[in-house]
């Protein structure tokens, strides 16, 4: 089995708006009540995506969720009609999009039955997220739908959050080669909730069937938190053998390095020190929540948002970086800013599946060809803007359901309508 890392991200949703419902995202909070353009946003992430394939990468996609969500809304009692506004909101949430959320995903090549498990998170802090999980697992189960080469777990139980890959790190010689799995948790973040529990990420890897020894656990910095860095992903992002890092990022630094150190000699720590870029900084440009990817034709490179060049300590520091010669070659910035104003980058858009694409269902992967063709759909059917005031005009309604159901029948998954 060749064990080839996909992207897969998720595609921006019609329903996409600025509510302004994740408490502790800065970003979020600060354009609540704004317009959004949801056809601008989407088509920025194909356009992200379209980039990771000219550069030799494999890229899938995740499709938008149902919106709105009127089963949840049953359970709650309620109709779109009759629902609040507040809830209504909840119910619209285009937050799916971001799929370094949707699951925690280990390799074959770190657990004991050599497959690919995969555990739906079940995102419980946020309501806006929390009704996501179903539908997540329903397109999990489709794309790796192969028992021989993946295992798909449903979310850990409540109370337990977890929010995902967002909060997960893997350290390893190679793609290929059996790695460090980090699982980073929070315990207090200030006036901000921590999101991932201690007891969800040892649940993961339980279930993922890993060796004690090579998996850490390890305790974000409440500093981070409470700074706006509601998932460790927009501090600290991994890639092969090298961690890239924040200096506030985690609360134990020196022992979690000397830990990591010791289970893997051959990790290369890169740490940007808070007195170059302040922790301010990192989270407003979303300096970390890059893609660290390893480039087909050898070295790595950092596909991070267009605000990280637009903060010149930040991208002050990245060029020092540059010209020291290390590990990351190449700086690639991509406009996301529609994702970015929601506070999500580059690397919340999309989940990392190490696996080998030939037992993957060939609908969620893509090429330039389909991604032409997910244009077009976008292009003709989703809204140009949403007034996150007018979220309970029905006839919007239609227009988002309208066009989640081209986009399905755009990509031949019937199943998803």
């Amino acid at each position: 089995m060749a064990l080839t890392e996909i992207n897969f991200d998720g595609l921006i949703g019609p329903s996409h708006n600025y509510a302004g419902l994740s408490l502790g995202n800065l970003a979020s909070a600060k354009n609540a009540g704004n317009v959004s353009q949801p056809r601008a946003a989407a088509l920025q992430g194909i356009e992200k995506m379209r980039a990771n394939v000219q550069l030799g990468l494999v890229q899938g996609v995740f499709l938008p969720q149902r919106r709105p969500d009127t089963g949840w809304l049953a359970r709650l009692g309620a109709t779109p009609e009759g629902a609040s506004p507040a809830l209504l909101a909840n119910a619209l949430s285009a937050s799916s999009m971001w799929a370094a959320n949707a699951a925690t995903v280990s390799p074959a090549a770190d657990t004991e039955d050599g497959r690919c498990h995969l555990t739906v998170a079940n995102l419980l802090t946020m309501p806006h997220r929390s009704h996501e999980w179903p539908e997540t697992l329903e397109q999990l189960r489709l794309a790796f739908s192969d028992e021989s080469a993946f295992a798909v777990h449903e979310p850990v139980p409540p109370p337990f959050g977890d929010e995902g890959a967002a909060n997960f790190m893997r350290i390893a010689p190679s793609h290929g080669e059996p790695g460090i799995e980090i699982f980073v948790y929070g315990k207090t973040g200030g006036a901000f909730p921590a999101r991932q529990h201690e007891e969800a990420s040892r649940a993961v890897a339980r279930l993922h069937r890993l060796e004690p020894d090579r998996t850490m656990f390890v305790e974000q910095s409440k500093a981070a938190i409470s700074g706006g860095a509601f998932h460790n992903d927009v501090v600290a992002v991994a890639n092969e053998n090298v961690l890239f890092c924040h200096g506030q990022a985690f609360a134990n630094r020196d022992g979690f390095f000397a830990e990591l150190r010791r289970a893997a000699p051959y990790a290369e720590i890169i740490e940007v020190p808070a007195t170059r870029v302040p922790l301010e900084d990192a989270v407003s440009s979303y300096l970390f929540n890059a893609q660290l990817v390893t480039l087909p034709a050898g070295g790595m490179a950092l596909i991070l948002p267009t605000e990280a060049q637009d903060n010149p300590r930040v991208w002050g520091w990245l060029e020092e970086m540059l010209v020291g010669n290390g590990p990351i070659r190449q700086l690639i910035p991509v406009d996301v800013r529609q994702s970015m104003a929601n506070g999500g980058g580059p690397a919340c858009l999309r989940l990392r599946v190490l696996c080998d694409p030939s037992y993957v269902d060939p609908r969620f992967l893509v090429d330039e060809g389909k991604l032409d063709a997910m244009a077009e759909t976008v292009a003709e059917y989703w809204p140009e803007e949403i007034d996150a005031g007018h979220l309970a005009d029905a006839a919007l309604w239609k227009e988002i359901r309208a066009a989640r159901t081209a986009l399905c029948e755009t990509m031949g998954l019937p199943e998803l309508i």
